[in-house]
C-alpha cells in the first residue's frame, strides 16, 4: 500500500508493517512506542490510520533535534494531545456557529 492509496481515517486501520513503511520507523520502533505508551494498538497489530501524519511529523522532528527515544516518545504523545484538543476545539466552535433552534 502507497501512502497515496492509504485514506487517513480514524476508523480506517493499517498494518504495523504497512505504518513501518509509511512513517519511517522500523516495526521495533514501532513496537518500543507502543512500550512507551506514546502508541497504542487499535486492535492486535493494527493501528488507527490517522497516527500516520502524527508519526511523520514526529520522526521529522526527531531527526532535525536529534531525540532521543524517550523525548522521541513524549513528541508523539504531544502531537496526539493536540489533535485530540484540536478536534475538541473543532467540535465545540461548530456548536457554537450552528443556529440554535427552540
Amino acid at each position: 500500500m502507497t501512502d497515496q492509496e492509504l485514506w487517513l481515517h480514524a476508523r480506517h486501520e493499517i498494518s504495523i508493517v504497512e505504518l513501518s513503511q509509511c512513517s519511517g520507523l522500523s516495526e521495533s520502533e514501532l513496537r518500543e512506542l507502543v512500550e512507551c505508551g506514546a502508541l497504542s494498538f487499535k486492535r492486535e497489530s493494527m493501528f488507527a490510520a490517522d497516527c500516520l501524519a502524527r508519526l511523520r511529523a514526529a520522526v521529522r522532528l526527531r531527526d532535525d533535534l536529534e531525540l532521543e527515544t524517550t523525548a522521541f516518545a513524549l513528541v508523539v504523545s504531544f502531537l496526539q494531545r493536540i489533535d485530540e484538543l484540536e478536534g475538541r476545539v473543532r467540535e465545540l466552535s461548530a456548536q457554537v456557529q450552528a443556529p440554535q433552534r427552540r
